[in-house]
């Protein structure tokens, strides 16, 4: 047996078509007829992930940023501003972003950039 045949156990083995069961004991390929035991599929178990672009390709939804456009155009990602003393300077602004940096039933990390001399601190 092939691996190709050992992974796509559901598939059609001459066209790739989706078997369908006919009775308890095989399965056939509704196009070109090729016959699979059900031995051979029981107890295999069948995984497939479904991406966003899966997704985006099925419903024909455009990406909200393209390759091309992301290439052309200079992506400008602004932080939100918060009033927070620097401990460098002492300017009364800076920008901040949260992670979560410890397990999930711990707070989360803020990390702050003063707006005046780009000092980074941390919360």
């Amino acid at each position: 047996m092939a691996f190709w045949e050992a992974r796509d156990f559901l598939f059609c083995g001459v066209c790739g078509t989706l078997l369908t069961f006919d009775s308890i004991r095989s399965a056939s390929c509704p196009l070109c007829g090729f016959k699979r035991k059900a031995k051979d599929i029981e107890g295999k178990e069948t995984r497939y992930t479904v991406t966003a672009e899966d997704i985006r390709r099925e419903l024909n939804i455009e990406a909200f940023v393209t390759l091309e456009s992301a290439q052309m155009e200079e992506v400008v990602v602004k932080r939100p501003e918060v009033e927070k003393p620097c401990p460098k300077c002492n300017h009364t602004k800076a920008e901040y972003y949260t992670r979560q940096m410890r397990s999930a039933d711990e707070g989360e990390t803020a990390f702050y950039e003063c707006t005046k001399c780009q000092h980074r601190f941390k919360e």
